[in-house]
């Protein structure tokens, strides 16, 4: 069959009426949980994965599809007016949306983001639709040692990410690699650095650290702020969301690279949607002409990780459907899904059923469709969060970062971990450290441990096996040079801070 019979097939199967209801179902719960911080689309998926039990696959799959990238048009919500990503994957929205917000263009950075959500989304589908086999193959080409290397080098992008000192970037990003390494070895089994606590058996939970460092410092340090409430009323107007002419023309090519690195990550098991925001921003930021517009509320800010992020949400099909490898929790419930009724994912899915495969597809298009027909509405409501007295919104926020953080396990000890990590995220701002990068090595830890020690394994301990990959041995040369360009531009601004000092004095 051609493409173009396929798309038929897809959208015969997509358009049915329960299909569609489904489908609206599942992004109008993604939409609203990603707009509560801290309960992400894994969570709804779990509540809901026993439904699927009497559903067909196909309407199955697509509600369960539109709760995942659903929940990235919602979660950039509580980023951009609250300073609270509402999944880990929003967390670099913060950077810009929110100084956006704090100055009066909340309404402009969600409209914004909710088209390069949808030019994101929309890149992805077509990569999906067109590229499948040929990604699927490539990525399973990867070994350990280009796993190692491409972590590594996301991470040392990630100390460019925020204006100051790469080496406190680089701190950052050391210490969440330390917490990352709390829980048990998966290769030896042996608990790690858990202080004796039970609940540390599987890990720091990440919405626990995700919402102390970004939630509860920010709620700690908008109380001491003596401007409470910076937002005016013109700002939630529909005219206060039409952006300029000039924040259109920065917006495209941001929005269209963002979109590129996000098919890319997303394709790679173990990656995904949070890798691709970060990696974006910091792309962005080392081409831009004027790097120091960002954190600020740059508009190119929050353009490039927003079409990452969704274009990242629909290629994350790619290794699950095609391979049967699934990148994320999410997708293995989604895996789980189709193994529950009898089908199973990997290379002959497209021909074994392809139904299913081209019918979840054009729902990809229909769902990304009535997310911006259901977000754009809205936007004036999301906007309005901000006039709200904030005697009554922290109480409210810190009310929904508990729901979040204590409904991942249900237990009470990841309510001391978001304390914990409140207090480490107000501590590092104080002293001028950024967060962002910690949150990316906490998550790329593990992930940077497993593939080492599986590249030490298979060379029988052979250092020499990143460098003599082609692959691994250019992303290794990428990362020494951005690691020394971190260095030299660090240098190079400290010493025209000196000389400005020195011409005053």
């Amino acid at each position: 069959m051609d493409i173009f019979s396929n798309i038929a097939l897809g959208l015969g199967v997509a358009l049915t009426p329960s299909n569609l209801a489904y489908c609206f179902l599942g992004v109008f719960l993604g939409t609203l949980i990603g707009v509560i911080p801290g309960i992400g689309a894994m969570t709804a998926i779990a509540m809901l994965f026993p439904l699927t039990f009497h559903l067909n696959p196909t309407s199955a799959l697509i509600m369960l599809a539109g709760i995942w990238y659903g929940t990235g048009y919602g979660g950039r919500t509580a980023s951009i007016l609250l300073n609270i990503p509402g999944t880990p994957a929003n967390a670099v929205t913060c950077l810009d949306g929110y100084p956006m917000a704090q100055q009066g263009r909340g309404g402009v950075a969600l409209f914004m983001t909710t088209m390069a959500s949808f030019a994101g989304g929309t890149f992805g589908i077509v990569i999906l639709m067109l590229f499948s086999p040929i990604i699927a193959r490539y990525a399973l080409s990867l070994g350990a040692p280009e796993y190692f290397a491409l972590m590594v080098l996301g991470l040392v992008a990630a100390s460019t990410i925020s204006d100051g000192s790469a080496i406190k970037g680089l701190a950052m990003v050391t210490l969440g690699l330390a917490f990352g390494t709390v829980g048990t070895d998966v290769y030896t089994g042996m608990r790690r650095f858990d202080l004796g606590y039970l609940q540390l058996y599987e890990g720091i939970s990440l919405v626990a650290l995700a919402m102390g460092l970004f939630g509860i410092a920010e709620v700690i340090s908008s109380i001491r702020s003596a401007d409470a409430n910076p937002v005016d009323r013109a700002s939630t107007s529909l005219k206060s969301m039409k952006p300029t002419r000039d924040e259109v023309r920065r917006s495209w090519f941001p929005m269209l690279r963002g979109a590129g690195i996000g098919a890319f990550f997303g394709t790679l098991p173990g990656t995904g949607p949070a890798v691709a925001s970060f990696m974006s921003y910091a792309v962005e930021k080392s081409v831009s002409n004027e790097p120091e517009r960002f954190g600020k509320g740059a508009i190119e800010g929050i353009m490039a990780p927003e079409a990452a992020d969704n274009s990242a949400e629909q290629t994350a099909f790619i290794p699950t459907l095609a391979l049967g490898v699934p990148g994320s929790a999410s997708m293995a419930l989604i895996l789980g899904a189709l193994m529950i009724q009898g089908i199973a994912p990997g290379p002959t899915l497209m021909t074994d059923q392809p139904q299913l495969f081209w019918g979840l597809i054009m729902s990809f298009w229909i769902g990304n469709i009535m997310l911006v027909i259901l977000n754009v509405p809205l936007i004036g409501v999301w906007v309005r969060l901000l006039l709200m007295p904030y005697q009554w919104l922290f109480p409210s926020i810190i009310v929904f970062i508990c729901i979040g953080a204590f409904t991942v396990s249900n237990s009470s000890f990841d309510l001391w971990l978001v304390v914990l990590f409140g207090a480490i995220g107000y501590l590092a701002r104080l002293l001028l450290f950024p967060v962002a990068p910690m949150l990316l090595g906490f998550v790329l830890g593990p992930l940077l441990e497993e593939n080492f020690r599986r590249a030490m394994l298979i060379s029988r301990g052979n250092f020499m096996t990143f460098l003599e990959r082609p692959v691994s041995g250019v992303l290794m040369m990428i990362t020494a040079a951005l690691l020394l360009w971190g260095f030299w531009s660090a240098l190079r601004r400290r010493n025209g801070q000196r000389s400005i000092e020195a011409g005053l004095g």
